[in-house]
């Protein structure tokens, strides 16, 4: 058996290959994925791959797991705590890389479908596109500001009258007309590939079960259950519910040693965009679950500054819940009266 350690760019692979011993078989750099498949393919024996998680590595998982017998994909957090060198060169990270999987001691990490990825990727797209109309409309919001233009409360202003309203407002400085213009133009620009996006999302998730069963958990809507559901993927993984809080960045960090312990702010490890949705969801769900109500109220106290720290554990909690849900395929159950 051997043990291959690659370290990937965009423009070249540093190779690494050990032998059965631990011994080094080979070292070379490779620019193009048909030279590595065919220097794999040349060694005199099956081998196992280990290379780090990086943007392309589920396809990369899919060209190396017929040729490979086992291929492992290293966590990079896991691996800077594994690895201090001052040292660091992709020749040296291969072989770190190498020396893992000989000891079978990568850290791995989960490499789901490829539906699974494209449907991940098409979720945090959606995100960012809510995040570009948002910051359009305070573009708006900002000009009528300055230029102390009151906004009439009805109808609202990103309705099809709000935005008539909008296009039609005379300005003394044509400036301020392109302005507008352009950005009115940005938001319904960006509410048209937002509806293609959530149409292709809802009918994606239509085929999945598991979404329709977190919908069942108070303030959880179909935004928040399908990206709970793509994110997990597998709850199989998680040996114990706090793995999942942890694997979505919603734990504290720590700092312990002797008698101290100190624990800071959130780690923010994960999908940035589970955690949004999550936050957003606590505050839907507090209002509608005389359970979840009762667990953020525990939390914060009566603690008016305590307020932020009960919405991300509350936030957590969702993520918790949502988990055992999918393991046990069962449905919320409120556990206490409202």
């Amino acid at each position: 058996m051997f043990y291959v350690g690659l370290d990937v760019h965009a423009k070249q692979i540093t190779v690494c290959v050990l032998d059965a011993d631990g011994r080094q078989h080979r070292t070379c750099q490779v620019r193009r994925l048909d030279e590595l498949m065919r220097m794999l393919k040349s060694l005199p024996g099956p081998f196992r791959v280990c290379y780090e998680a990086s943007t392309g590595y589920g396809g990369f998982f899919e060209l190396l797991s017929p040729v490979a017998d086992h291929v492992a994909v290293a966590h990079p957090g896991m691996l800077k705590v594994i690895f201090h060198s001052k040292q660091k060169n992709d020749r040296n990270d291969a072989a770190q890389l190498a020396k893992l999987l000989y000891l079978d001691a990568v850290p791995l990490v989960h490499v789901p479908p490829a539906k699974v990825r494209a449907w991940r990727e098409l979720i945090s797209f959606r995100h960012r596109l809510v995040e570009k109309r948002s910051r359009a409309k305070n573009g708006v919001r900002g000009l009528l500001r300055s230029l102390r233009i009151e906004v009439p409360s009805r109808p609202g202003l990103w309705t099809r009258k709000g935005l008539a309203w909008l296009q039609n407002l005379a300005f003394s400085q044509p400036l301020h007309a392109v302005k507008r213009d352009l950005l009115v133009e940005e938001i319904q620009s960006l509410s048209a590939q937002l509806r293609r996006v959530e149409k292709e999302l809802a009918r994606f998730a239509a085929d999945h079960p598991e979404v329709e069963r977190l919908r069942s958990i108070p303030g959880v809507g179909l935004r928040t259950a399908e990206a709970l559901v793509a994110f997990l993927d597998d709850p199989r993984r998680f040996a114990r519910s706090k793995q999942v809080g942890s694997y979505f960045g919603l734990t504290p960090s720590q700092d312990q040693s002797g008698g101290r312990n100190r624990l800071g702010h959130i780690t923010r490890q994960g999908s940035a965009t589970v955690r949004h949705l999550l936050t957003e969801a606590v505050w839907q769900a507090i209002r509608r679950s005389a359970t979840v109500r009762a667990y953020f109220q525990r939390v914060q106290r009566d603690d008016p500054s305590r307020r932020k720290i009960a919405i991300v554990a509350t936030a957590h909690y969702l993520a918790r819940v949502a988990w055992s849900l999918m393991k046990k395929q069962t449905l919320w159950k409120e556990s206490v009266t409202a």
